[in-house]
């Protein structure tokens, strides 16, 4: 492979037919008198456009099979000229630099074109920074290499995993989350289809390391107390999630505290104490409806209710819980979501849990109902790590994509989502258009500091965990 020019970040580089170079490559320009090098990566692959190639093309199938007699080339020019005819330009863009065996971000010089020699640089070469004290093993590489990353990686980091459906998002985020609860990470999910509830158990059925480290909660066969729900992330749900008025809230407020103050607070005695409260009638109507939403959602209840103290002391001790919000209408599902971050906050706020990592799973299903803008904001002071994942990322609000450390990209072959995706990922819009539209199945693209900078390439790790979230088919051959 020769260095052929550079235009801006862009690099081109001429390949010939016996040296192999596919999308995503790392290849190391690298000047053999002063020993530095431009970092490489391969994002598309043309033949190179030599003067006359077209006509000799024609030329060629015009006349094969018309003309007879034997061909004599004892110079063997023919074969050349095929060989240069199947050569091919890389074009690649400059993802950073080796300078005295330093990795650098930006490279203010330029290689020599006589003096530089390109080769292949390895995936070890890009990641390694010593052996990793936590490591994930995500997948391999086209060429068989282990794609291995540091826990430390994910650790205080917005995440976000996007592709279109059937591609592998799911299975990616359960990959990272047992790898995270194989560490001691306590994990939130919110779990939209059902699909992780059987994470603690392999193909087979039989429990598997993690079956004692997962707790899976239905909201609705299992309810919560009122009072251990508390008054911040009640207003939470009734301003947030059910759009009660900022003058009722007062109201709502004013009551639930006598009935504290009385000892009287239940689900029940709310219910009461708006009938025969003294308030306006439009104040009334609009408590009584957020009352029935409530009830009927199924989530709160008097007796036999589960306390979040529990909850936290499952979460504190490095395990996982997944809410199951499966068959849940969308009004239950806002409820849900915004009583788990309201009790997430007091509880990181108050320090009864150091950190919480949560994976939002269908995250554009809920994610513009709810408070995720301040959550995201206030996150790396929380302690809420957040993984979104989502196959509509035109869904997600551009302060979230400004703010993400990590974006994990699966195959997208609409045309409208890689326009939006390449205008948030951190990351030139020509690389992540020619590198996400030829993703295969399982394979995914990853950006960010998990993998110091370097977009990579790989085919994502399976799973022994029953992983369900297959598409369920009526014709099964």
């Amino acid at each position: 492979m020769k260095f052929y020019k550079k235009e801006g970040n862009t690099a081109h580089i001429i390949a010939f037919p016996d040296e192999e170079a596919e999308r995503g490559d790392y290849l190391l320009i690298e000047d053999r008198e002063s020993g530095r090098g431009l970092i490489a990566q391969v994002i598309d692959v043309q033949f190179v456009n030599l003067p006359g190639i077209l006509e000799d093309l024609l030329r060629d199938t015009m006349t094969a099979g018309s003309v007879e007699g034997e061909d004599e080339d004892p110079f063997g020019v023919s074969s050349q000229v095929a060989y240069l005819k199947d050569a091919r330009l890389l074009v690649c863009k400059i993802r950073g630099a080796i300078e005295g065996g330093r990795l650098l971000a930006h490279a203010p010089w330029l290689p020599s074109r006589i003096g530089s020699i390109v080769r292949r640089i390895s995936i070890e070469e890009l990641l390694c920074d010593g052996d990793p004290k936590r490591p994930i093993r995500l997948g391999r590489t086209k060429s068989g290499k282990g794609v291995v990353i540091d826990a430390k990686g994910l650790d205080g980091k917005l995440n976000i995993i996007m592709g279109r459906k059937g591609t592998g998002k799911s299975h990616f985020s359960k990959l990272l989350l047992l790898n995270l609860v194989k560490y001691g990470a306590p994990c939130l999910v919110f779990d939209i289809n059902g699909e992780y509830v059987n994470l603690g158990r392999d193909w087979d059925g039989r429990p598997n390391e993690f079956g004692d480290r997962i707790m899976v909660l239905r909201p609705g066969a299992q309810r919560f107390d009122v009072r251990s729900v508390g008054l911040r992330a009640m207003m939470d749900i009734l301003l947030h999630a059910l759009d009660l008025p900022p003058t009722s809230a007062k109201v709502f407020a004013s009551m639930w505290k006598e009935l504290a103050a009385r000892d009287a607070l239940s689900l029940g005695s709310i219910g009461t104490a708006i009938q025969c409260w003294s308030c306006h009638e439009s104040v009334r109507e609009a408590l009584a409806s957020r009352y029935h939403s409530l009830v009927e959602s199924g989530v709160f209840g008097d007796e036999g209710c589960m306390d979040f103290g529990e909850i936290a002391k499952w979460l504190g001790d490095g395990n996982a819980v997944v809410v199951n919000m499966r068959n849940k209408s969308s009004l239950s599902r806002r409820i849900i979501v915004e009583l788990f971050l309201g009790k997430l906050t007091e509880l990181l706020s108050a320090g009864a849990l150091r950190a919480v990592f949560l994976f939002a799973e269908e995250a554009h299903l809920y994610l513009g109902d709810t408070y995720w803008d301040d959550v995201v904001t206030r996150m790396r002071h929380l302690g809420i790590f957040a993984t979104f994942i989502t196959n509509q990322p035109e869904t997600i609000r551009e302060g979230i994509y400004r703010q993400a450390d990590n974006i994990f990209l699966f195959n997208f072959a609409n045309d409208h989502d890689l326009e939006f995706v390449s205008k948030t990922a951190k990351l030139d819009a020509d690389s992540v258009k020619l590198l996400v539209s030829g993703l295969p199945e399982r394979h995914c693209l990853t950006i960010g500091e998990a993998v110091r900078n370097f977009p990579l390439i790989f085919e994502v790790e399976r799973l022994s965990a029953d992983t369900l979230g297959q598409t369920r088919y009526f014709f099964n051959d």
